[in-house]
């Protein structure tokens, strides 16, 4: 696939409304993050983190390779839902992103992308409705790809880049154990967050967990 904007005929077949789904999904949850065991537990995984926790909570195992990704599908508020965790890297994460919408026929409204965030502390979150990438590459390549900045997500805090540091080093180094600890109990109150929005209480969410 070409590194480019899909056409307006492409983004209309697969942004749909509820009542022109072509399967029983009705939600995908997008945790980013970089595969391989070089990349377990660094900053930049902080999605794939938050997703496992997901997959655990409801039961599933994220085993299935679809979609450029590892995938499951899980039932959350009554929805099926597709949980993903790319492998393309994350400066490519609109590839596997792009494939799961176009196959399931999902908008961008129902698509949570849950990332990390170097603004915001070890265990802060900041859940959006939608809005620009931030300066987060995978949600830069997702945007891009799509021509739609309409994903809500969850941005999960991984510290502020000490100033002696370069961003790359920072974003995949490792957590330490303390901070190991703390991102895991907001990976739980992400869980609950992605679960209320999609109930359709993304205000409640944003009330009860934002930073």
């Amino acid at each position: 696939m070409k590194n480019e904007h899909l056409s307006e005929g492409a983004v209309n077949m697969f942004f749909k409304k509820k009542g022109e789904l072509s399967s029983s999904v009705e939600y995908i949850v997008v945790g980013l993050g970089n595969s391989g065991t070089k990349y377990e537990n660094t900053r930049h995984n902080a999605g794939f983190i938050t997703i496992d926790a997901l997959a655990e909570k409801t039961g599933v195992r994220i085993d299935r390779i679809k979609y450029k990704s590892l995938v499951t599908t899980c039932m959350i508020s009554d929805k099926k839902v597709l949980l993903m965790k790319p492998s393309t890297y994350m400066n490519n994460s609109g590839l596997a992103v792009v494939e799961a919408m176009s196959f399931y026929k999902i908008p961008p409204e129902r698509v949570i992308i849950i990332f990390d965030d170097i603004s915001l502390d070890v265990g802060k979150m900041r859940i959006r409705r939608k809005g620009s990438d931030g300066g987060h590459n995978g949600m830069k390549n997702i945007i891009y790809l799509t021509g739609s900045d309409q994903f809500p997500r969850i941005k999960m805090g991984i510290g502020h880049k000490p100033e002696k540091w370069q961003l790359a080093d920072w974003v995949l180094s490792h957590f330490t154990e303390d901070e190991y600890k703390t991102l895991c109990a907001a990976a739980e109150n992400a869980c609950a967050a992605a679960e209320l929005m999609i109930k359709g209480e993304t205000d409640r969410a944003m009330n009860l967990f934002n930073s």
